[in-house]
């Protein structure tokens, strides 16, 4: 039964005729137009090892305890996470877009500024636009790295600013010293978005130790292969966690995903196996001419295949049996890119056998 137009006017108009998050093509709806019984899985920038045998094992135990509601403060999951990054402040959410949207419902009021390094995930520009905010975008220079001074300059007017590295699609990585100048130079939050950090060289964790107004966003989707379970977390200052707590959705994150992060964490050679194979595929990727491959610092790399769209490229990538992701969503920047996360071994074959005849 169809909503009636009456009905339908009830809805916001900013979810009745705004943008929403754009989403990868699903595999199955490849492998049936096209005839494949199996699909390379090179989208989504996953972990293409599953998860971790101790994620699985905790997951597991915790299963007895499914008809009870979660431990609100998640004692073992913070436990766990000082015990692999140190004594610092965390907070968690559904992913680490619970964690985006839950700050910004802490900082934004109706037409407060939230500025956003593009191109980059959408994510935040959605979640920013749903709670009032007003989105302030700030191009990232050609090679994509950060231009610091109009950065700077649009922060200094945001609550809250949004800069992802290694950034997603591009891969770049910002230095160190980039992040200090920033927060050196503004009043608002500046959230880092670290999802990939794993994959790269730079560690921005000691920065929280000198600045107040950091929040470093983290997952367990990618190096610690719990996608599914959506476990994302976050780096505070001591200030902000209890407004974060209240701003927080009750019973947010779930008793078995809460103990499969736990067990991820804790696996320390599962971890290091990963990132050791993504480097060397990540690299076999990057040295491939036959497009240009950007450098990158995360389980990915962005790819310029011009003159084909983005669209295109996916396509064709599609019907040789690659699913990789079109870039033609990411604000900001031009449609003839695409990005290919690093999979299983075949996967990656299959990839590169394609891309030779692109």
């Amino acid at each position: 039964m169809q909503p009636s137009n009456r009905s339908v006017d009830l809805v916001r108009d900013l979810y009745r005729q705004g943008t929403s998050y754009v989403f990868a093509k699903k595999p199955e709806a490849i492998a049936e137009e096209f005839g494949f019984t199996e699909v390379a899985r090179l989208a989504s920038n996953e972990n293409p090892f599953g998860p971790s045998p101790q994620a699985l094992q905790e997951a597991q135990k915790a299963l007895v305890s499914m008809h009870r509601y979660p431990d609100t403060t998640h004692t073992a999951l913070i436990s766990a996470l000082q015990e692999y990054h140190g004594d610092y402040s965390f907070v968690t959410g559904v992913g680490m877009d619970g964690v985006i949207e839950t700050c910004i419902r802490v900082l934004i009021n109706p037409g407060d500024q939230v500025t956003i390094s593009t191109p980059t995930f959408s994510f935040y520009g959605l979640a920013a636009t749903a709670q009032g905010g007003v989105n302030s975008n700030v191009l990232r220079n050609a090679d994509f790295s950060i231009d610091i001074p109009s950065f700077i300059s649009s922060a200094r007017n945001a609550k809250i600013s949004f800069l992802c590295t290694p950034n997603n699609p591009s891969g770049t990585v910002t230095p160190l010293s980039d992040i200090e100048e920033i927060l050196q130079n503004i009043q608002g939050i500046l959230f880092l978005d670290n999802a990939y950090v794993e994959f790269s060289s730079e560690d921005y964790r000691q920065l929280m130790n000198r600045y107040k107004n950091l929040i470093i966003g983290r997952t367990m989707s990618k190096v610690f292969g719990l996608a599914g379970c959506r476990v994302g977390y976050a780096f505070v200052p001591d200030w902000f966690k209890p407004m974060y707590e209240k701003a927080a959705t009750p019973f947010t994150l779930n008793t078995i995903s809460a103990a499969a992060a736990v067990g991820a964490l804790q696996d320390h050679d599962y971890i290091e196996q990963t990132i050791s194979y993504v480097k060397k595929w990540r690299d076999a990727f990057t040295h491939e001419k036959r497009k240009p491959v950007f450098t990158s610092g995360a389980n990915f790399v962005m790819i310029d295949v011009a003159p084909l769209t983005g669209d295109q490229a996916t396509d064709f990538f599609a019907q040789n049996g690659v699913l990789v992701r079109s870039c033609r969503s990411f604000p900001g920047l031009a449609d003839h890119y695409i990005r290919v996360c690093v999979g299983e071994e075949w996967e990656n074959i299959r990839f590169l056998e394609v891309f030779r005849k692109i």
